[in-house]
């Protein structure tokens, strides 16, 4: 999942040197914190929210096929 979420977030940035992902493990929930450059958190929010909307979706299909809850928190 981390490696997804790395490739997604290159994807969408101008600077994919400064893309980092870091993973929080919990018991029932893991929380992946995307931190890119402050420049590029706008693309990966998207227009009211909707690239970051549509990988939160693809997070919570994945989380059902492992019975886990992951979350996305996109810090500056």
């Amino acid at each position: 999942m981390k490696k997804l979420l790395e490739a997604i977030a290159m994807g969408l940035v101008d600077k994919s040197d400064d893309v980092e992902v870091r993973v929080v493990e919990g018991k029932q929930v893991t929380v992946f914190e995307l931190r890119v450059h402050p420049d590029d958190v706008g693309k990966v929010i998207g227009r009211k929210g909707r690239t970051a909307q549509s990988i939160r979706t693809l997070l919570g299909a994945m989380g059902m096929k492992e019975r886990k809850r992951f979350v996305l928190e996109i810090l500056e």
